[in-house]
């Protein structure tokens, strides 16, 4: 007599693979790492960013656009900022520009590298893909107000030597960021609901009564719960392997601000994975979602975080971005906003994002 065998989810790979990468995270952490470790933590975080993309894409899949994308893009944030600040009251690095560095680097490789990666991938299928242009035009707006507010601004202003606040400015842009992200993601998920959902034929798609094919609210659930584990797990194994990479980076005589960039690639990986894969699906809505939310979410949590950090922190802030990043974000926008406003791309807007992210890593290997 023969038996079916049925695996368990709780032998699953996408469960198990988070679950040990909490133990290696505990067993490794506050410890100086040989080689080998090293190696082992960066298997396991490669693990937890392909678990994470798989939950993600779980609670995406059972609340539907533009929440899903929501869910991944704070989530990933929240953690992000916790590792600015844990890292930042450490004086690990250059902490005076390590919030700056780490946001600026989310900002463009979200609408540079995510946005070009995910119209590439969407292109391979259609010559011409349709996204919703009033969602995704609202949402460049906001990112493009906050990058300006919170990393431009401060080059210019007066009241402190160098490109920092003053307190009262930094209360300022910290609010105004919590005020405007607040708001945007009320209406993303209200009253302008329907700007951030697929467009197919011309037509808006509104996967909310699908429920016939969603997940439950059992698995989506424990996929939630693994989702902030797994982030957790990238978060935290990121941070264990950065003395590694920063000793290579400082070896091969790169800037420090390299480091930051590096950290932010891992940090974003599970964002970007779930974008291609979106995309290779035809849902390039949903990738834009990821970006730009992304982007948002790190300028109007990490700012505020940071405000309120700072009345603890004995190293300045240094916020303000030099002219040559300057140039990179002024670029961005308008590169990201002719993209946008047709409300379709082809392979030629995909190439000019992957070159201005080229420049951008170039540029901060070679200043």
């Amino acid at each position: 007599m023969t038996h079916s065998l049925q695996k368990s989810p709780f032998t699953s790979w996408t469960v198990l693979v988070p679950l040990a990468a909490v133990i290696v995270l505990a067993l490794a952490w506050g410890r100086a790492l040989p080689g080998f470790v090293v190696i082992v933590v960066t298997v396991v975080l490669a693990g937890a960013v392909l678990a994470a993309v798989h939950h993600a894409e779980v609670v995406a899949h059972r609340v539907g656009e533009p929440f899903g994308s929501l869910v991944l893009a704070v989530a990933v944030t929240v953690i992000e900022v916790a590792l600015i600040v844990t890292l930042m009251i450490a004086g690990a690095g250059s902490a005076e520009t390590l919030a700056r560095d780490t946001v600026f680097a989310a900002v463009i490789l979200t609408c540079n590298g995510i946005v070009g990666l995910s119209i590439l991938a969407a292109t391979r299928h259609e010559s011409v893909v349709s996204f919703n242009a009033e969602g995704a035009g609202a949402a460049l707006a906001t990112v493009a107000t906050l990058s300006t507010l919170g990393l431009v601004v401060p080059t210019f202003t007066t009241s402190r030597p160098g490109p920092v606040f003053s307190p009262a400015q930094l209360a300022f842009a910290a609010v105004t960021a919590l005020v405007v992200y607040g708001l945007f993601v009320f209406l993303q998920t209200g009253r302008h609901r329907t700007y951030f959902l697929p467009v197919r034929g011309g037509r808006v798609e509104d996967d909310g009564d699908s429920s016939a094919i969603r997940p439950s609210t059992k698995a989506a659930s424990a996929s939630l719960a693994l989702l902030v584990v797994a982030l957790v797990d990238v978060v935290g194994n990121a941070k264990l392997v950065s003395p590694a990479i920063e000793r290579v980076v400082t070896a091969a005589g790169l800037p420090v601000s390299v480091v930051g960039v590096v950290i932010a690639m891992l940090i974003l990986l599970p964002e970007t994975l779930a974008a291609l894969r979106a995309a290779s699906r035809g849902q390039l809505q949903t990738s834009l979602n990821l970006a730009f939310g992304s982007a948002m979410a790190s300028i109007g949590l990490t700012i505020p975080t940071i405000a309120v950090a700072s009345i603890w922190l004995s190293v300045p802030l240094h916020l303000g971005l030099g002219a040559t990043h300057i140039v990179l974000l002024v670029l961005t926008c308008i590169v990201t906003m002719l993209t946008v406003v047709p409300g379709r791309a082809t392979l030629l807007q995909a190439c000019v994002h992957l070159a201005v992210l080229a420049a951008y890593l170039f540029l901060a290997v070679s200043p």
